[in-house]
C-alpha cells in the first residue's frame, strides 16, 4: 500500500511539473514579438457586446453563456472552426470573461501525450475554460483521454508498466472545454461528438471589416476616415487579424511619409509599397498567378510543380495561398491539377487564351 502511496505522489508531481510547462508554453507563444502580443491584445474584444461580425454565432453563443450562468453550471463544450484570424481565440477569451472564471490556453501540437493532457485538466479549478487552439492536430493517446475528461470529468493516471500497471482514477473539476480548428474535417467523429455546441466563423464582408479597422484605429489612436477605412477593409480578405496587421503598416506609412492621418491616398500608397494589390493579394498569391499564367499557361498544373516554380514549400502554397485563391474564383482544383480562371487573367493585365474546361473538382493534386 505505501508503494502504490509512493507512486501516486511521484505521478503527481510529474502531473504538477507538466501543468507548469504547459501553461509557460502557453504564455510565452514566440510566433509573435512581445510588442505584437500587446498590441493584438489591446484590439481584441473583451466581451460579446464588443465582438464584430459572426452575428449567428454570437447569437446562439449568447444563449448557450446565459442559459448556463442561470442554471449555474458550466456551459456545454464548444467547438469553433473556420479559417485563422476570423476570432475563434478571441470568442473563447470572451466565453471565459462572461463567465467570469479563468482561462488556460494550449494548443492540440502540444499535447504529445496523454500526461500532457492529464496534467493540464486535472490542474483545472472548478468552471474554468480550457482553450485548445489547433484541436485537429492534438495525438491520438491524448485525444483518447480527453473523451474521458469531457464525459465524465474524470482522467485515469497509469502508474508503473507491464502486468503490474495501475490505473489510479483521478477526479477533474467540472470545465468547460472550447475547441478551435481551422480543419474541422480533420477532426475525428467521436471527439467532434462529444461538443455540445459547434459554430462554423465564416469571412467577413467589407462593411464589417471596416467596423473593426475604425474601432482598432480608435484604440491605436490613429486618425482615419471612412474612405481610408474602407480601402484596408477591401484588401483585408474578409479576415479581421489581416484587417488589423494592414492598419498597422498603414499607420507606419502615414506617420513616416504623411501628416500621421489616414485618408484613401494614404492607404493607397501605403499598401502599394507593402505589396497589397487591390484584391488582397500579396506578393506569394501573385507569385503564384503568373507562374499558373506565363509558366503553363493557364494550368493546369500540380501542387508540386507550382511551389517549385515560386520557391516555396508546397504546404505552403496550398495552406497560405489557395485557400483565398480558390474562394476568390482565381484559380480552381481539378483532377489534373491547379487551373487560372479568366479572373485571374483579367487581375493581372493579360487576355484569357479562350474557353478553359476547369472541372471545378477538388480531387487533390495530379503531381
Amino acid at each position: 500500500m505505501q508503494v502504490t502511496d509512493e507512486l501516486a505522489r511521484r505521478e503527481a508531481e510529474e502531473i504538477a511539473r507538466r501543468t507548469a510547462e504547459l501553461v509557460g508554453e502557453a504564455i510565452a507563444r514566440p510566433e509573435a514579438g512581445e510588442d505584437e502580443r500587446l498590441v493584438e491584445a489591446a484590439l481584441r474584444p473583451k466581451r460579446l457586446e464588443e465582438f464584430i461580425g459572426q452575428e449567428r454565432v454570437r447569437e446562439q453563443l449568447s444563449l448557450v453563456l446565459e442559459s448556463a450562468q442561470r442554471r449555474q453550471k458550466p456551459p456545454d463544450h464548444v467547438l469553433l472552426s473556420g479559417a485563422p484570424g476570423l476570432g475563434k481565440t478571441s470568442l473563447a477569451m470572451i466565453i471565459a470573461a462572461e463567465l467570469g472564471v479563468g482561462l488556460r490556453i494550449t494548443s492540440g501540437p502540444a499535447l504529445e501525450r496523454a500526461g500532457d493532457l492529464a496534467a493540464l485538466v486535472s490542474s483545472l479549478q472548478p468552471g474554468e475554460v480550457l482553450f485548445i487552439d489547433e484541436i485537429h492536430r492534438i495525438s491520438r493517446p491524448a485525444e483518447e483521454l480527453l473523451y474521458v475528461a469531457m464525459e465524465d470529468f474524470r482522467v485515469d493516471v497509469i502508474v508503473g508498466k507491464g502486468p503490474g500497471a495501475t490505473a489510479i482514477p483521478l477526479e477533474v473539476a467540472p470545465f468547460t472545454l472550447v475547441g478551435a480548428t481551422t480543419r474541422s474535417g480533420l477532426l475525428t467523429g467521436p471527439l467532434r461528438d462529444r461538443f455540445g455546441f459547434t459554430a462554423h466563423m465564416e469571412p467577413y464582408s467589407p462593411a464589417e471589416l471596416e467596423r473593426v479597422i475604425v474601432r482598432s484605429a480608435g484604440l491605436l489612436e490613429v486618425p482615419i476616415d471612412a474612405a481610408g477605412a474602407a480601402e484596408i477593409a477591401g484588401r483585408s480578405r474578409g479576415t479581421p487579424r489581416i484587417a488589423n496587421r494592414l492598419l498597422r503598416r498603414v499607420r507606419d506609412f502615414a506617420e513616416v511619409r504623411a501628416n500621421g492621418r489616414v485618408d484613401l491616398t494614404v492607404a493607397q500608397e501605403a499598401l502599394r509599397v507593402y505589396d497589397v494589390d487591390e484584391l488582397g493579394l500579396d506578393r506569394l498569391d501573385r507569385a503564384v498567378l503568373e507562374a499558373l499564367c506565363h509558366r503553363f499557361g493557364g494550368g493546369p498544373v500540380g501542387l508540386s510543380t507550382l511551389a517549385v516554380a515560386v520557391s516555396e514549400e508546397a504546404e505552403t502554397v496550398e495552406e497560405v495561398c489557395e485557400p483565398f485563391l480558390v474562394r476568390t474564383g482565381l484559380i480552381v482544383r481539378t483532377p489534373r491539377g491547379r487551373v487560372a480562371t479568366p479572373a485571374a487573367w483579367r487581375h493581372l493585365g493579360l487576355r484569357p487564351p479562350g474557353p478553359v474546361d476547369v472541372l471545378p473538382l477538388d480531387l487533390g493534386d495530379a503531381g
